[in-house]
């Protein structure tokens, strides 16, 4: 608004953004004009000393870490200016080779951007087939009966408010419920793998590679330890928030977290996961949560929803459709990894010089 305009500041297309708050030193370049709150400090540089898309990945490969650990332990993450000024970055002094290194770089990143749309694009494709089969009952099949009264306009009878066939379970009955572990995460790595809310509130999938670690030696690992199939739902701060845990990986959780467990055979994991992604369950858990400045829900809340069991044979078939899918986004990701690993190890190189620019 112009309200805040006046109390901001207009950066221009092309600033470095850095956050100095919560998830400390994550970085962008501006790519059109715009205010951000004191949670972010603008870097505008120098063309003839500096290239923004050079001091950027300078911030992601090789000082991001070094500042997480500033603040390592802290209640809430903090990056101060002044901490910001007093570190020496190990810039090429030529900005023409920062330019060619950036260049360089960039074809990493472009790589990884199109991975990221086609997940996104899978991730849709897999939200459209759950609504089309389990909210407007236009799953395989339901096309062979023919409308009379009592029927919905796709031709599928309904009795009680539901398929024939289909039932309504309550979910207590279907999942076992665990709170996570409470420990401050670490970006040592050492230890297993901290699945934390933020990890699992912005997408469908969860990457394993921006997960922090848990060094308490203390820890009860069997009792927390994280398995193929597990369900995680958010119960602080953005309570309902689902994840899944879909690789065979050395990992715990955390205590804002909430592990279902399926118990009964006649739901699947990623039924439930979807059931649970969907519109009706996040409006239940927005309505029903409590606190009026921080959400909050607990287990027994967070299952106390009636949850639609259709038949299994529809179940199965789901399970057909959904596994390649979510297989294609594990795949995509794993590929990311593997070429931010290549990008961070290529930086350092060509910056000392052992690949000539």
């Amino acid at each position: 608004s112009a309200a805040g305009l006046i109390q901001s500041k207009l950066w221009k297309s092309g600033t470095l953004c850095i956050t100095i708050a919560a998830n400390i030193a994550d970085t962008a370049i501006l790519s059109f004009d715009a205010c951000f709150p004191d949670s972010i400090i603008g870097f505008i540089p120098d063309p003839k000393k500096s290239d923004p898309r050079y001091i950027k990945y300078l911030f992601d490969t090789v000082l991001q870490k070094r500042f997480k650990r500033f603040t390592q332990g802290a209640a809430q993450d903090n990056l101060s200016q002044e901490k910001l000024l007093s570190l020496k970055l190990p810039v090429v002094e030529d900005v023409n080779d920062q330019r060619v290194i950036a260049d360089k770089i960039a074809i990493y990143d472009d790589l990884i951007d199109t991975n990221r749309r086609r997940i996104q694009l899978l991730e849709e494709a897999a939200r459209l087939l759950f609504r089309e089969w389990f909210v407007y009952f236009r799953f395989p099949g339901h096309e062979k009966v023919h409308p009379v009264r009592k029927f919905d306009s796709n031709g599928v009878k309904i009795v009680g408010g539901v398929p024939e066939g289909w039932k309504k379970e309550h979910l207590s009955k279907l999942v076992s419920t665990q709170y996570g572990y409470t420990e401050t995460a670490s970006q040592e790595e050492i230890g297993p793998k901290f699945l934390r809310g933020k990890d699992i509130n912005k997408t469908s999938y969860i990457d394993w590679s921006s997960v922090p670690y848990c060094s308490n030696k203390k820890l009860d690992f069997r009792k927390y330890s994280l398995s193929r199939g597990d369900i995680l739902i958010v119960r602080m701060a953005d309570p309902g928030k689902v994840g899944i845990v879909e690789v065979e990986i050395e990992a715990i959780f955390a205590s804002y977290l909430v592990r279902l467990k399926v118990i009964n055979k006649s739901i699947s994991s990623y039924y439930l996961f979807y059931s649970l992604l969907n519109d009706k369950y996040q409006g239940f858990i927005t309505g029903s949560s409590t606190g009026s400045t921080r959400k909050s829900a607990s287990a027994k809340l967070l299952v106390d929803y009636y949850l639609l069991i259709p038949k299994k044979e529809i179940i199965d078939s789901f399970g057909e459709q959904i596994i390649p899918i979510r297989k294609d986004i594990t795949i995509l990701l794993q590929q990311n990894q593997k070429l931010a690993r290549a990008r961070d190890l290529l930086l350092p190189r060509l910056m000392s010089g052992a690949i000539e620019i």
